[in-house]
């Protein structure tokens, strides 16, 4: 039941594809062409790129008349194509099709090769008749270029009380882009559009926040709770839209942060955490193209087991289904977890996690792999890469927090996590260490990190874990190492969680594209991480860990450079963090009164190293009332 569109390939990266004809603006454009198709005698089908079976997935054909399909390539003769055996294009003229469909975008060239096959007075339409206009592409010459569709969706609520803050920074500025602008498109959920506007970025590198508050007065909207489609116009250098998602509310106790969806739909998600004593958990499906989802389609199963449970509603275009799990798995609760079908119907879902208390928090599950088996050359990778895959997590000050650890499988062929936690202080050294064992995939229990430390407190007041492979007992690993943190208020009981997946961090020997680099080749051992900074009275706080495979320099070299919303810089402030330590630090202490205000509402801060990788985490802070927490991103 999955849809057969090609998404996301992780040898060739993503498929903008099913981006061209499932966007928005496409979707307004499809309903002309179709009703001019409809008036058809006959259709000839000539399918030049193998994509009409993909559009056929997102928009429905079934009521066209399709008189014939024709290929070019001569293997795929003879091949059933929408029902139809696939005909030789030299074939075009003896079908008699009144016209001519053309299943590709700049199909100028491949009309010219075919005029003279024609059926006589036939026309001639092709897939441009649904095209972008020229001026939201940056190559308008080659239409399928993925950098003319730099597009995601976000989750976007104003409600009952609940409001959406999504904050990006125009990091195309940086790779020689001018005039940035933002498409946007907020559909409500049932998947009506309700507002629809360009939102222009700043020249420089600064930052732009899209306020639900603030755009339901705008457009003089009522309460919605559904998804913001965006398009950046002028992309240049990245084709991923990353952003911060702040949602608060009227009351102290709601307020999360997480980040963009992973734009390419995955056919499988896992990490969904069940509920704990007392709370609701709520997966919000929301659907990513102009074709409805059928009912039976989306599935939740309990981690490890073999029984999925369908949901029985149809969910429509571009709408919005808020799932309580509870409905389709009853008898799940923490630490077990929820494996989700999504048939590539949707982007990387949000969970909301509802408490008795009033308090609620808002995370992201992953996709769940489904092209990894376990690599039998990780356990020997310690002989050159040292600690290997890391994966670390804050273990925040435990006189107000509780940190827990739920490592997640996150490939499904994962049927074991062999995995140790090691607990360091912030200067780096190890306080504590426990092997975990082989976990299989369906037995795994979280692990609150005050036990691990006897109820001891760290020398430091804070620090970090890290989740790493341990082959003592065997088992399989894949480098798809990922675990679920949650971290608790002990004086408010508001609760905060993320998720994210291992790396190999500071060596210079590289693995399968390790250590990560988001520009160029491996190894990436330098920093650049986008750091929002929440409005007043909110303060935000961020915690960098030095994380270090093998020994990398003794101590980071790490900037933090505070800008305003334009761009321009304001002031910076160095930091020296100990090679297998972290620093949590807060806006209000690192930069005096004068340059937050100098710095305005709407700044941020680029942390910025140029000897080594650090990775980040950040979140807002009110009083005591409520935080939010996610780890970071760069660009």
């Amino acid at each position: 039941m999955a849809l057969r569109i090609e998404t996301y390939s992780n040898r060739h990266g993503g498929n903008c594809f099913f981006k061209a004809i499932g966007h928005p603006l496409a979707q307004d454009r499809w309903s002309a062409l179709h009703d001019r198709l409809a008036g058809s005698r006959g259709i000839a089908l000539y399918d030049i790129d193998g994509f009409a079976e993909g559009f056929a997935e997102i928009h429905d054909i079934s009521d066209l008349p399709i008189s014939g399909v024709y290929v070019q390539d001569i293997t795929r003769i003879g091949a059933k194509v929408l029902g139809h055996k696939a005909q030789p294009v030299t074939d075009l003229a003896a079908g008699g099709a009144d016209i001519v469909l053309v299943a590709s975008f700049d199909s100028e060239r491949a009309e010219d090769h075919i005029r003279h096959l024609l059926p006589a007075g036939a026309a001639v339409l092709s897939f441009d008749t649904i095209r972008l206009p020229d001026e939201m592409l940056t190559n308008f010459r080659r239409y399928l270029d993925p950098i003319n569709f730099a597009t995601n969706f976000a989750f976007f609520r104003d409600r009952d009380g609940h409001h959406t803050r999504l904050v990006t920074a125009n990091y195309w500025a940086g790779y020689g882009a001018e005039a940035v602008a933002l498409w946007c498109r907020l559909f409500d959920g049932d998947g009506i559009a309700i507002a629809e506007w360009r939102e222009t970025l700043p020249s420089g590198q600064g930052t732009v926040a899209l306020d639900s508050k603030a755009l339901r007065a705008r457009f003089g909207l009522g309460p919605f709770a559904g998804q913001l489609f965006l398009h950046v116009i002028g992309a240049r250098g990245h084709d991923v839209v990353k952003y911060a998602l702040d949602t608060y509310g009227d009351d102290g106790g709601t307020l999360s942060c997480t980040h963009d969806a992973n734009a390419w739909p995955a056919d499988f998600y896992a990490g969904l955490p069940a509920p704990d004593e007392g709370e609701r958990v709520v997966l919000w499906v929301q659907n990513s193209h102009p074709s409805p989802i059928p009912a039976r389609t989306i599935a939740l199963g309990r981690m490890g087991g073999e029984e999925v449970v369908r949901l029985e509603t149809e969910i429509g275009p571009f709408a919005t289904h808020a799932l309580d799990v509870a409905d389709l798995l009853p008898d799940l609760a923490w630490p077990e977890q929820i494996e989700i079908d999504a048939g590539r119907h949707f982007v990387r879902p949000r969970y909301e996690v509802e408490t008795g208390d009033g308090h609620s928090r808002i995370a992201h599950a992953n996709v769940e792999r489904t092209d990894l088996a376990p690599d039998p050359r990780i356990p020997d990778l310690g002989n050159l890469m040292g600690k290997g895959y890391i994966l670390p997590a804050p273990v925040l000050p435990s006189d107000r927090f509780d940190s827990i650890l739920l490592p997640t499988p996150m490939a499904r062929t994962q049927i074991d996590l062999p995995v140790a936690v090691a607990v360091y202080d912030a200067n780096g050294t190890e306080i504590a260490r426990r092997s975990l064992g082989r976990l299989p995939r369906g037995e795994i229990d979280s692990l609150d990190i005050t036990t691990l430390l006897n109820g001891a407190a760290l020398p430091s007041g804070y620090g970090h874990m890290e989740l790493v492979y341990d082959f003592t007992d065997g088992g399989g690993a894949d480098g798809w190492l990922h675990c679920l943190f949650r971290y608790r208020d002990k004086r408010s009981g508001h609760a905060a969680e993320t998720s994210f997946g291992a790396h190999i961090f500071n060596t210079v020997l590289t693995y399968r594209g390790e250590p990560q680099s988001y520009s160029g080749p491996a190894p990436g051992i330098s920093t650049r991480l986008f750091l929002r900074l929440g409005p007043a009275p909110l303060d935000t706080m961020c915690h960098l860990i030095y994380p270090a495979s093998t020994p990398w320099h003794p101590a980071s070299r790490t900037e933090l450079k505070l800008h305003a919303a334009d761009g321009s810089e304001v002031a910076s402030q160095e930091m020296a963090i100990p090679c297998g330590g972290s620093r949590l630090w807060r806006y209000s202490e690192s930069f005096d009164e004068a340059e937050r205000a100098a710095a305005g509402q709407g700044a941020y801060i680029v942390i910025r190293d140029a000897t080594c990788r650090l990775f980040g985490y950040h979140g807002l802070i009110s009083g005591e009332d409520a935080f939010s927490f996610d780890h970071m991103f760069g660009f």
